[in-house]
């Protein structure tokens, strides 16, 4: 056992542990000002050498996309013209266009993708470990067992491949629920005793939740970022081999150029049916798309927000987020602030790269289609605030793709629902508007409707190909691997889980069609998301709630089959692929968050991934030092007890942030409540049961307050 104390055996002797220590180091501050997006000079942009060879991969992949579009449409186009091109027509035409060239840009990518893993050389490189590296992990509300097993696993492998490196870990709270913070500080003491000297472990939670992740991230740049060169950004649930933490550092200390590397994060630790849905395809499709990206953005890469290596300069100097006009939300704080900064960063000078090559870098999936929905909606309406970061001046063309494409992929959704909707209405024009045989006048013979089937054919393969192709490119690169094929079940496991995931996939396709398409509606209709936790292992939810998320897919469901019923047959059965998903979307829903289906699935060796099969030494190393925080943590969420027991009070005091204090005359009315509510309660027990849950939080970030408490005596008997 590492450490000197295991709180799983020795409980009742960790409260009693060593002397209170500070929960974050002296600070550094150092200046973040905030970017104009309305204003930018060209001379302030650090210089960077051109790179011709990108403009002629770009030229192949748009060239490349543009070209199967141009024909697709041509095909559809002469599929369309029986008669001429009526405006409804028109309109369909030109939003299949659009949603095909979506599809055609990944087509492209990943047969780029492909060819450079295929292409690709592995060569060793001197490991120069130079500078100060800060590692942030943000959290919110999250399972601290989770999440200080993690940083064990990560920091102490860390240390034993690389002793000589520079490195301090940070976990940045933004937890609002009192019993999930005393957790989180229990375990800060348990993990600096169980690492020992091995790494410098600290904590900040913040007295005010303002801003979310972006802001917290910023906060600690101002207050601490002076004394680091690099920053490496993780998510709550993110896990990274020691070894991808070392090469990391050591590529950025290697280019002075670079401002942001970000890897490749693979899924991991799937329980349920819609956790191992999207692990598969992450694992099989992933790879070729990113490296396809990585191929033909070279230094204009992208950043998602966690698993990346950050400049300090570069990040502070260039990436200082303003917030939007108007109100959330479309205006307020940034909520996809990843992409923004990358875009940011880049048009200071600085290199944005995607590291496809770099193993070892992992996170979870939502456990289910509501928890995705859940995450999908607060994405969504980031993106739909990057339509008001778009016309920034001096932004990269690459950068400004990178947003429209962050836009389109919500913005897809409306496109097909329209296309749906356009095709019915042309079925339904057909049927009920007489036909005019003679199209001109004086005209003697009629011109008859001649509809080419072949034709009609040969575009409905040619869009499966361009559909389905990615998916099978990934699963030949995969299965070129012998380990990665063998630990996949082999050729045969591969291509049954690609058919039961194009499956699944089929069915949750219209809810999330349906889902994004309403999400947007009421983006612009001015209903703010919000910021919600989020669930890891069991998606599982009641019947009742289920029905209620779902209800309007189900009508919808059925409205469309009226509809297409109602036009003809042949209507019906095209649109039967989306009927049936929107009919079945609490069935499918309640599927998707199953542990047991998924469990059945991987007894039958269904959608099984390498990292499945011999799960990552990171992630066996964070399982094992988890069920000591769990314990833990469930003897630590009592916060009369944290009052009364003065070791744990002292430590308490030593943790709790006092840096973000008000200023006299800022006036918090939850604390001024909390005050109040202290001031007249006659004993803990009376003061305690006073305060609601988000009142109790703010007293145990607040000393003044949190030392009321402690003075109060007593209940009587």
């Amino acid at each position: 056992m590492d450490g000197l104390i295991d709180p799983a055996v020795n409980g009742a002797a960790f409260w009693t542990g060593p002397a209170a220590r500070k929960g974050m180091p002296p600070e550094s501050p150092a200046e973040m000002p905030i970017q104009s997006l309305r204003e930018f000079s060209a001379v302030t942009r650090r210089p960077l050498r051109g790179r011709p060879i990108y403009a002629v991969r770009r030229l192949a992949i748009f060239g490349g996309a543009l070209a199967v579009t141009g024909a697709a449409t041509w095909g559809m186009e002469q599929a369309l013209a029986v008669g001429g091109i009526t405006p409804l027509e028109g309109t369909v035409l030109v939003l299949f266009a659009l949603n095909l060239l979506w599809i055609a840009l990944t087509f492209t990518s990943s047969i780029a993708g492909a060819a450079a893993i295929f292409m690709r050389r592995s060569a060793g490189r001197p490991q120069r470990l130079a500078g100060r590296t800060a590692i942030l992990m943000p959290i919110y509300n999250e399972d601290p067992a989770r999440v200080f097993s993690a940083i064990e696993g990560m920091a102490g492998g860390v240390f034993d491949i690389a002793r000589n490196i520079e490195v301090d870990w940070f976990l940045l709270s933004d937890t609002t629920r009192p019993d999930i913070a005393m957790a989180e500080e229990a375990a800060l003491v348990a993990l600096r005793e169980r690492i020992g000297q091995r790494a410098s472990v600290y904590y900040r939670r913040r007295r005010r939740n303002i801003g979310r992740k972006a802001a917290n991230i910023a906060d600690f740049c101002r207050r601490w970022g002076g004394a680091y060169e690099y920053l490496l950004v993780l998510d709550s649930d993110s896990l990274m081999e020691p070894a991808t933490i070392v090469e990391l550092i050591a590529r950025m200390a290697a280019d002075p150029d670079a401002g942001l590397i970000q890897t490749v994060p693979r899924l991991i630790r799937a329980r349920t049916l819609m956790g191992r849905l999207q692990q598969f395809a992450n694992r099989v499709y992933g790879p070729v798309i990113a490296a396809g990206l990585a191929w033909w953005t070279g230094g204009e890469g992208n950043y998602w927000g966690h698993n990346a290596i950050i400049r300090r300069e570069a990040f502070m100097g260039a990436a200082g987020l303003p917030a939007l006009p108007g109100r959330l939300p479309l205006g307020g704080p940034i909520l996809s602030h990843d992409f923004v900064e990358a875009a940011l960063i880049r048009r200071a000078g600085w290199k944005v790269e995607i590291a496809d090559d770099l193993v070892g870098s992992y996170e979870e999936s939502p456990p289910s289609l509501i928890d995705f929905a859940v995450r999908d909606r607060r994405w969504c309406q980031g993106n739909m605030q990057h339509i008001g970061v778009l016309p920034a001046r001096g932004l990269n063309w690459v950068s400004r793709f990178h947003l429209v494409t962050g836009i389109f992929s919500y913005l897809s959704s409306i496109a097909w629902v329209l296309l749906i909707a356009g095709g019915l209405a042309m079925a339904v024009q057909a049927k009920f508007t007489p036909t005019d045989y003679f199209q001109h006048p004086f005209e003697i013979f009629p011109t008859w409707p001649e509809l080419d089937s072949a034709l009609e054919i040969r575009l409905l393969v040619f869009t499966a190909i361009v559909l389905l192709a990615p998916k099978l490119i990934g699963a030949a690169v995969l299965l070129s691997n012998r380990e990665d094929r063998r630990m996949s079940g082999g050729i045969h496991g591969v291509l049954l889980g690609i058919i039961v995931e194009t499956l699944l996939s089929t069915l949750l396709a219209p809810i999330t069609m349906v889902m994004q398409s309403v999400a947007i509606v009421s983006i612009f209709m001015g209903h703010d998301g919000g910021w919600k936790p989020q669930r890891r292992d069991d998606g599982r939810l009641p019947l009742r709630e289920l029905w209620h998320q779902h209800r309007l897919h189900v009508a919808a469901g059925i409205g469309l089959a009226w509809a297409a019923a109602y036009v003809s047959l042949d209507a019906l059965l095209f649109l039967s692929p989306v009927i049936v998903g929107l009919v079945l979307a609490v069935g499918v829903s309640a599927a998707s968050g199953s542990p047991r289906l998924g469990h059945a699935m991987a007894r039958a060796g269904l959608l099984r991934t390498p990292e499945e099969a011999r799960p990552p030494a990171i992630e066996r190393r964070a399982l094992r030092a988890r069920a000591a925080y769990r314990t833990l943590a469930a003897e630590a969420q009592d916060m009369r007890a944290l009052v009364r027991n003065e070791w744990r009070r002292r430590h308490h005091l030593a943790i709790v942030d006092t840096g973000g204090a008000r200023r006299p005359g800022d006036i918090d009315p939850v604390e001024a409540v909390v005050a109040a509510k202290v001031r007249e309660a006659n004993s803990l027990d009376e003061a305690l049961a006073y305060l609601l849950p988000e009142e109790q939080a703010v007293a145990l970030g607040t000393p003044a307050l949190f030392e009321r408490l402690s003075l109060l005596g007593d209940a009587a008997a």
